[in-house]
């Protein structure tokens, strides 16, 4: 795979002039953080390729022994998941454009956690029974390199600081521009640009980590002192720690600006918010769908239909049940059976 670094990205256009104003400028951290959310959906949406699970060789195999115990643990899983997204589109719902500003502060975390939810409750049907989010993402991870999710969000950054590679997002290596995208290729270079500032951040973070605790601080042979710069030989040393960059990194993101108090540059932006809403409320449908479809496959899709069926009323009806009939059932269908259920017939 060819490894795309920071210094050589392809230039996709000759940049727009731009009116050099304040508002503008402040503006243009929040713009960015739209892009790369509108460039996500618009991945997923204008596809090539199967966007979902029928013809996934992971999902047909996948295959789980669940006591009632562990029934019980998945209703409350995705339980916690409908909620949190109920939540969501309760905000999005009203729509008035000052409202939607202002509710960044809780819809970002409400849509991470959403997806976060149901992403535990597909792990869980895999063994892996952990709250642990640095773990839930490390094996998320793992995942999506084992090509258990669509290609619309197979994508992947590994390597190195300063040697970082995108893998499955073959035109990531153009440069992104500031506008919204329109054609595969800016969606591409604007996911690949996240994909390494992102990654980026991560490195930081563990080298801050590393560099603080003597025990594992990375010392000068010459004077014992820890670094304060690093060699590429010293990057190399915590990759591992790093695992892979996916999308449900990106995904994280939305938390980390909330809770670290960035999502004020947001809220003073000029950015059209009701077009965020609807690009993190489709992700987010988009993504516990996927993670629902490996929930029913585990249980067997009539105890899966019993759980929806038996949701609380403003859940029961909703989003939850149209997702089952549109993305779920017909995975079950006759013709397009899941392996092992093929194999049992």
């Amino acid at each position: 795979m060819k490894k795309v670094l920071d210094e050589n990205v392809i230039p996709l256009f000759q940049e727009e002039q731009k009116p050099q104003d304040s508002a503008w400028r402040k503006s243009i951290p929040a713009q960015v953080f739209l892009n790369y959310f509108f460039a996500i959906n618009y991945h997923i949406t204008h596809s090539t390729e199967e966007a979902g699970l029928r013809n996934n060789a992971f999902f047909r195999q996948h295959s789980a022994e669940l006591t009632e115990q562990d029934l019980q643990a998945l209703a409350r899983i995705l339980h916690n998941s409908w909620s949190t997204e109920y939540a969501l589109r309760a905000t999005a719902e009203l729509g008035d454009e000052t409202y939607l500003r202002n509710a960044l502060h809780w819809t970002f975390p409400q849509a991470y956690y959403s997806i976060f939810a149901g992403l535990q409750a597909f792990l869980y049907t895999l063994g892996i029974k952990t709250s642990h989010e640095a773990a839930i993402r490390r094996e998320s991870g793992r995942l999506v390199v084992k090509n258990a999710y669509p290609r619309a969000i197979g994508y992947y950054a590994a390597g190195a600081y300063g040697d970082f590679s995108i893998h499955r997002l073959p035109l990531a290596g153009y440069k992104a521009g500031l506008q919204i995208a329109g054609k595969e290729i800016e969606a591409q270079a604007q996911i690949g640009q996240f994909l390494r500032t992102t990654r980026k951040l991560t490195a930081n973070a563990i080298r801050q980590q590393v560099q603080r605790n003597p025990a594992t601080a990375i010392k000068s042979s010459k004077t014992g002192k820890v670094l304060d710069k690093w060699s590429s030989q010293h990057w190399q040393q915590i990759t591992w720690r790093m695992g892979y960059t996916t999308l449900f990194d990106l995904l994280s993101r939305l938390r980390i600006s909330a809770s670290q108090k960035e999502i004020d540059r947001f809220v003073e932006a000029e950015i059209d918010f009701k077009l965020f809403h609807e690009c993190l409320l489709s992700i987010v449908s988009y993504m516990n769908g996927l993670h629902e479809s490996y929930v029913a496959q585990a249980m067997g899709l009539e105890k899966y239909q019993k759980v929806v069926a038996e949701l609380p009323e403003h859940l029961r009806d909703s989003f939850v049940k149209n997702r089952l009939h549109q993305m779920v059932e017909p995975l079950f269908s006759e013709g397009t059976a899941p392996m092992q259920m093929a194999a049992a017939a």
